[in-house]
């Protein structure tokens, strides 16, 4: 397991380390100028800072959680709801027939990403491209994305893909080909609302259904069969 994927004191997101130092400089500054120059203009931005330092805060949010890892079983990549659950052809990365699970994030869920299954990591790549509403279905494919695909050797491989947004303008992915990752860790990051899909092989049993809440790393999502192939 990579250093990242490990839980750790630090209740934040790594990624968000820079956000939240500058908006802490911000509140601090505002701070200084309440007690220098009190007045309506300073205790407003006094207001404003802290409001946003503590959104910050919320949003960059990482609790450590109990990971229950089984044989096979698929836990969820992140926190949101599925939106659509879809049987298709993946082409660019698969060369596959597979189920498409999207969920899609909003500003209230940890946005941090977790791997749904143990295995191997064989690619990262990040694809410019558009900033779409998320919850579109064509946003999987014309967004800017990161693709991850990970081989878990007897249940087959796993694309996971963390699709930027209209607002959510960068996705953040630690880890590399070569990685050997575990169920439930850590390894990756999307600021602000977005969407994750997740690639699964067409024998697949579905534990979720549309309109489902999911907790990264903790809800199972589905039960993989062994390949014997």
């Amino acid at each position: 397991m990579t250093n990242y994927g490990k839980d750790r004191a630090w209740p934040f997101a790594e990624g968000g380390g820079g956000t939240i130092v500058f908006f802490t400089i911000l509140l601090a500054t505002a701070v200084f100028l309440w007690f220098q120059f009190t007045n309506w203009g300073t205790g407003l931005f006094l207001l404003l800072a802290a409001f946003l330092w503590l959104l910050v805060l919320y949003f960059f949010r990482d609790p450590n959680r109990q990971i229950t890892a089984k044989p096979g079983l698929v836990l969820g990549p992140g926190d949101g709801e599925v939106v659509e659950i879809t049987p298709m052809r993946e082409e660019r990365f698969l060369q596959a027939d597979v189920i498409r699970l999207s969920m899609f994030l909003d500003i209230t869920d940890v946005h941090v990403q977790r791997v749904p299954l143990t295995g191997k990591v064989t690619l990262v790549q990040r694809q410019p491209g558009k900033f779409l509403q998320a919850f579109k279905p064509e946003a999987s494919e014309v967004n800017e994305f990161i693709a991850m695909v990970t081989d878990s050797g007897k249940y087959g491989r796993i694309l996971t893909k963390q699709i930027a947004g209209i607002v959510a303008r960068r996705c953040l992915n630690y880890l590399k080909p070569g990685d050997e990752v575990q169920t439930g860790q850590r390894f990756g990051l999307i600021r602000f609302s977005s969407r994750v899909d997740l690639f699964l092989p067409p024998t697949a049993h579905m534990l979720v259904k549309v309109g489902d809440k999911v907790t990264g790393g903790i809800t199972p999502i589905a039960q993989l069969k062994e390949n014997h192939e």
